[in-house]
């Protein structure tokens, strides 16, 4: 059954609230500083990190515990806000359960709290680093993929005044940084977008930072959208990356040893969507202008559960 909390969210947990409003009281030199920190630390991800293995930028998880996988947000505080209170993961990571906060990036640009989710999201990672994986989107993009309008540095002038640029700058630095996918061995792989269609191999995932723009893996991982009735891959009317048929999606999965593709980067009316004989699962996290979505949805599920589709992903889909 598929959760559903309708009217006026109800926030039940006092850390989060207090989260919240530190991201509203902070100032330029807190927040330059917790970016600082949280790229310094994730440049120095590799290998082991709990129940984490990192290589270059894909990062695989162990198929135990509990996870929260959650969407674009695109600056809506009070979805966010929502989805960490529905998940208890705070609660729950203080008290060491195991539990994975995987964000798949959009974090901010297009609504009007962007600060305050990245101050969220880089306070998380700082007192959890174990616990939260930040991937990143096509708003985290590199120089020549930014995505059109970029409101960013506009809403960190309006926050953070003459400090506006260089907290921009820092959070820019961060976006290198961030994982392009994650892999739950033998469940799912979770992009932004899509398959990259020419790659053939994990690696070209794990090192797609690396090759870009030579080779179009990037672009495609935080571009591509799937489409439905028809083969192989066009170019898509967003100006970047492609649209990918079923047997995109069909091949990559056998490729990975998956049987499900988790993304976002697609708004959708009820805050989630199947794709390609429910193959594929898409997230929008956040509601309201300019996207005007009646629902936002995360994934909160037990890990160690083998769906052998997105299908059977839909009974822990939090729609709300």
């Amino acid at each position: 059954m598929i959760h559903c909390v309708r009217g006026v969210i109800t926030i039940n947990s006092k850390k989060v609230l207090q989260l919240a409003k530190a991201s509203l009281e902070t100032d330029a030199n807190e927040f330059i500083r917790l970016t600082e920190e949280v790229t310094g630390l994730m440049s120095k991800e590799t290998g082991r990190i709990g129940k984490i293995h990192v290589k270059e930028k894909l990062a695989t998880i162990e198929p135990s515990d509990e996870a929260a996988i959650i969407g674009d947000v695109h600056g809506d505080l009070e979805s966010l806000v929502y989805i960490l209170s529905d998940s208890g993961f705070l609660e729950k990571a203080e008290q060491q359960e195991g539990i994975t906060l995987i964000f798949l990036g959009d974090y901010g640009d297009r609504g009007a709290s962007s600060v305050e989710v990245y101050y969220i999201i880089l306070k998380l990672k700082l007192q959890f680093p174990e616990k939260v994986v930040l991937m990143r989107g096509n708003h985290e993009g590199p120089e020549d993929l930014l995505a059109h309008p970029h409101d960013l540095p506009f809403q960190f002038g309006q926050r953070f005044g003459e400090r506006g640029d260089e907290a921009y700058l820092s959070v820019r630095k961060l976006f290198d940084q961030l994982y392009n996918a994650v892999l739950v061995e033998d469940r799912f792989v979770i992009i932004h977008g899509g398959f990259p269609s020419s790659a053939s191999s994990v690696d070209d995932m794990a090192y797609a930072h690396e090759t870009h723009p030579k080779k179009p893996f990037l672009e495609e991982m935080l571009w591509n959208d799937p489409e439905e009735n028809m083969n192989g891959t066009i170019l898509s009317s967003r100006g970047a990356g492609k649209l990918f048929g079923g047997d995109v999606t069909a091949d990559f999965l056998k490729m990975l040893r998956v049987n499900a593709l988790v993304r976002s980067h697609e708004p959708c009316s009820e805050g989630f969507r199947l794709n390609h004989e429910g193959r594929v699962l898409t997230l929008f996290s956040r509601k309201g202008e300019p996207y005007f979505n009646e629902h936002g949805a995360y994934l909160r599920l037990n890990l160690s559960m083998k769906p052998k589709s997105a299908v059977e992903l839909l009974p822990w889909v939090r729609q709300f």
